[in-house]
């Protein structure tokens, strides 16, 4: 039997703002949490703005690899609350992370940055989104992760 082909629709882009906090070398590697400030989503499928006080706890390995776990709320332009978690991979050439993490912008396709979502919302037009599995293409620029979130069909 052939595998089921992967399809996608573009929902929107998400773009946040984040204050990092170092909690340093910890037993299960490094640990920072990014706190996120704010924000905004725009696209097809919803617009509006990303709430403060989400974050993302991110834990680097003696791989190099940073794996992202993250909570943060939107608002959709018509008030509809979303709650989003995700998490996700960031890796590449040791080089091209420490120009990253130097603040350097950094050609996303020098690296991966991937991320499985779900949603969580109460019943409105959007209730939808909590019926869907999303997996965005990240980057990260020095002002804030950018995420393109597509729907799984």
């Amino acid at each position: 039997m052939d595998p089921l082909p992967l399809k996608s629709d573009f929902l929107f882009r998400m773009e946040l703002t984040v204050e990092g906090t170092l909690l340093g070398a910890t037993p299960v590697g490094e640990r920072r949490v990014g706190l996120v400030t704010g924000g905004r989503f725009h696209g097809p499928a919803a617009s509006g703005v990303v709430l403060p006080g989400g974050a993302d706890w991110m834990l680097t390995g003696s791989d190099g690899a940073t794996r992202l776990d993250v909570r943060a709320m939107l608002r959709a332009e018509d008030g509809q609350l979303i709650g989003i978690t995700y998490t996700g991979l960031r890796a590449g050439p040791p080089e091209v992370l420490a120009r990253m993490a130097a603040g350097e912008v950094v050609d996303p396709a020098t690296y991966y940055m991937r991320t499985a979502i779900r949603f969580e919302t109460a019943p409105g037009p959007l209730d939808w989104l909590n019926k869907v599995l999303a997996v965005a293409i990240g980057q990260r620029p020095p002002q804030g992760p950018i995420y393109d979130v597509y729907a799984v069909l």
